[in-house]
């Protein structure tokens, strides 16, 4: 029964999905044009951002099918479970790995085909209404949030029911252990469309910016500037297919976390065992139900609408999640000799819930320019680039602090009602309005393309008034995004840890893990430190890279400037192609190394010094990662607003002095904003999911130089 309904509800969201692209490609590209050359103008900026999207995602592909197929390889010949004889598990589990590798690079395939598609049609249905106009852009986000969690729900039942199938004899608790590969496949494939797509879009935007709006005074969109297509293209690699993969990791993992604490207890009880793939299963319908009900009907209705959706969907979820939960999960049960309930059960999944709500009001305050400290940091601009630089850090860095205390009551809260498992489900409630958090999240760059192609097909004033206003909406929306993306990132990686400690204490029960890891002992000590420096190593490498690709970026721009003569009158056609071609090169040469670090630093750690030091590595890169990735996504989403808020006409507007230093300070917090912080989600989770995946080696083989 609870197989069918799973399935039911996966094939409900594909349905969905399905029906919401019928939505938006109906429209044509060149609807409303009053002109052939308008109707010409639309089609072929259409067709440069699209094809821009579309040769990075295949040159991206390339490489990770190579870096997949020899990943697989390894996790075959170094997984072998003594406890399980005559069953390669490594097999297997590279099995789980490839399926959630592929699912993850398709979703993002079809996440970007849908945002370059409902990108320009979002503008010619702003020639409509804003109704229409807002209409497009949340039905090219909802075929993401459908069919992105669909992807993950279906490809988790699969995998589930292939592996019972093909190892009818293995225990519950080593199949669970084998289909944590998925979750390990989405988060690496996560690694680098975060970093590789971040890197991509903030050096096309940084040199679009400081080349066209500070040095030649152009508007940001303008055809002039020979990076704009770049830009426009880093808005989908970077937000659309970067945060789809990262949030499909963090469902695939968070998942797989739970199912392999929650086989301890309930091997036996199907609807208890897969009660976590339901959670998200459910989240399907709940979210289809939101967006009928949420609707707008004039420009005042965008912003509060993409919050409603949120808080709507938050509502529905708790009401409903109370009852599957006492419906599939046992009065009481035991896991590691503790005692649970399953009314105890529902106030984690509630606790993870309402925490990620509070989390993302929390990032709005910080980074939308309606409240105090953004217009504090546009008002600091007045004095220079160094005083808004100033203030940004140190809203970065105030605004940790309430995301962070919201954390400690969840995983506090979560921990006393079900423990380890607790944890577990407390990601999963935070991760529960998915869809909806998807959507609103793949609306954001779709809306921002939209003003980008009015601006470049020379739409007028009342279109490019309309796109603005939901681009600003977006906007803010897309920093509640990153916010909910980094504190379901935190919880995800505690339950991977604790899935980790419990699957090591499982296989060596000798050695009693749960009871011996002590911050007294030098190995965890040092492992803490380790762990602790491994976000800043990894945030300078890069912000480093942005820097490099940028400077490419720049050095173009000026060129083409300086060397072609009528850019500046709109006389000649600037070369897209080639700054096109930069961004996309750096992405892929400079996402190399932070891979290479993330991935080696558990496999060295667990095999040189053991499971007890992996664990301070695990711990120390939680807690210093989460705290870095929050405050430098706000201190980036702050500088942005803050330099949109002189635009919009405050503190002297476009053109003025302050508007240049807000300029600056929002470029430096580019790559904190889109690349470094949302990047140090997937440190954090695929550190933690390798080192639970590898523990069979670990087991056998780590502790080489800890005697």
């Amino acid at each position: 029964m609870i197989l069918l309904i799973i399935a039911v509800l996966g094939f409900l969201g594909l349905a969905c999905a399905l029906f919401y692209v019928s939505r938006v490609v109906r429209i044509s590209v060149d609807a409303g044009a009053d002109t052939p050359e308008e109707a010409t103008k639309l089609r072929s900026i259409h067709k440069a951002i699209a094809e821009g999207a579309m040769a990075f995602l295949k040159q991206e592909y390339r490489y990770l099918s190579v870096f997949v197929l020899l990943f697989a390889l390894v996790i075959t010949f170094l997984i072998d479970d003594p406890h399980t004889p005559g069953v390669s598990e490594g097999f297997y589990t590279a099995i789980a790995f490839i399926a959630g590798c592929v699912i993850s690079i398709f979703s993002g395939f079809i996440g970007m085909k849908i945002a370059t598609a409902g990108n320009v049609r979002t503008t010619t249905a702003a020639k409509g209404s804003i109704e229409k106009a807002y209409n497009t852009a949340l039905n090219s986000g909802a075929v993401m949030g459908f069919g992105l969690v669909s992807f993950a729900v279906l490809g988790l039942l699969g995998i589930y029911i292939c592996m019972k199938w093909v190892l009818p004899d293995v225990s519950t608790h080593i199949l669970m252990e084998i289909i944590a590969g998925f979750g390990l496949g989405g988060s690496s494939i996560a690694l680098f469309a975060r970093v590789g797509g971040g890197i991509y879009t903030k050096a096309a935007d940084v040199g679009a910016d400081l080349v066209g709006k500070v040095e030649q005074g152009i508007p940001e969109d303008d055809p002039r500037n020979p990076a704009v297509i770049a830009d426009n293209v880093g808005d989908n690699v970077g937000d659309v297919a970067g945060m789809g993969a990262d949030l499909f990791g963090s469902c695939a993992e968070s998942t797989c976390a739970a199912l392999v604490i929650g086989a301890i207890a309930f091997g036996h009880d199907l609807g208890a065992l897969l009660y976590p793939i339901l959670i998200t299963a459910i989240g399907i319908p709940v979210s289809l139900l939101t967006l009928a009900l949420v609707r707008v009907k004039k420009e005042s209705d965008v912003a509060p609408a993409l919050k409603k959706l949120l808080v709507l969907s938050t509502g529905i979820m708790a009401i409903v999640m109370l009852f599957v939960t006492l419906w599939l999960l046992p009065g009481e049960f035991v896991i590691n000799n503790a005692e649970y309930s399953s009314i105890g059960v529902y106030w984690c999944f509630l606790a993870g819930l309402i925490g990620g709500l509070l989390i993302g009001l929390i990032t709005e305050f910080y980074t939308s320019h309606d409240y105090k400290p953004v217009k504090e940091v546009a008002k600091s601009s007045e004095t220079g680039a160094a005083t808004t630089i100033i203030y940004g850090l140190a809203l970065g860095y105030h605004s940790a602090v309430g995301p962070v205390l919201v954390m400690a009551v969840t995983i506090f809260l979560s921990f006393t009602f079900a423990g380890m498992y607790g944890v577990a489900i407390a990601s999963l409630g935070m991760l529960g309005t998915l869809v909806i958090a998807l959507t609103i999240d793949a609306y954001g760059p779709v809306a921002d393309n939209a003003g980008g192609i009015a601006e470049m097909a020379g739409l007028g004033e009342s279109v490019r008034k309309r796109t603005d206003l939901l681009d600003a909406a977006g906007n803010t929306t897309a920093a509640i995004g990153k916010g909910f993306a980094i504190g379901s990132a935190i919880l995800t990686a505690l339950a991977l840890f604790a899935a980790f400690l419990t699957r090591a204490n499982h296989l060596d029960p000798s050695a009693d893990i749960m009871g011996s890891i002590s911050l007294l002992d030098p190995l965890v000590l040092t492992g803490l430190f380790i762990g602790a420096v491994l976000p800043f190593l990894f945030s300078a490498m890069t912000m480093k890279s942005v820097g490099k690709a940028a400077g490419d970026m720049i050095e173009e721009v000026r060129r083409q400037f300086r060397t072609i003569p009528g850019i500046m009158e709109g006389t000649a056609e600037p070369n897209y192609r080639e700054c096109v071609a930069i961004s996309t090169k750096a992405a892929l040469r400079e996402m190399i190394a932070p891979g290479i670090l993330i991935m080696g630093t558990p496999l060295v750690i667990g095999f040189l010094f053991g499971i007890p030091s992996l664990a301070g590595v695990l711990a120390g890169s939680l807690v210093s990662g989460g705290v870095l990735a929050i405050s430098s996504a706000n201190a980036g989403g702050a500088w942005d607003n803050a330099k949109k808020y002189i635009e919009a006409g405050n503190l002297g507007g476009k053109g003025s002095d302050p508007h240049k230093a807000s300029v600056v300070g929002d470029t430096v917090g580019d790559p904190l904003k889109d690349t470094s912080g949302p990047s140090l989600n997937v440190l954090i989770k695929l550190s933690a999911i390798l080192s639970l995946v590898f523990v069979p080696f670990f087991v056998q083989y780590g502790g080489l130089l800890a005697g």
